[in-house]
């Protein structure tokens, strides 16, 4: 799954989840329109919206399993 999807599965708004995870909801839009990269996203913004969606970062990056 993906931010967007996990967001969504969880019925919360991208400035709901802004507020909750302290992350800008302009990076969370980005990041849902592919327009920023979230594999690139500091290790804070990413355990920020883990915590705020109470989820695995493998939820919301693309983590390839080798």
């Amino acid at each position: 799954m993906k931010l967007k999807d996990v967001r969504q599965d969880k019925n919360i708004s991208q400035r709901e989840l802004s507020k909750l995870s302290g992350v800008s909801i302009r990076n969370i839009q980005a990041y849902e329109q592919g327009q920023i990269d979230i594999n690139n996203a500091s290790a804070v913004s990413v355990y920020r919206l883990c915590k705020a969606l109470n989820c695995k970062y493998e939820d919301i990056l693309d983590v390839k399993n080798s």
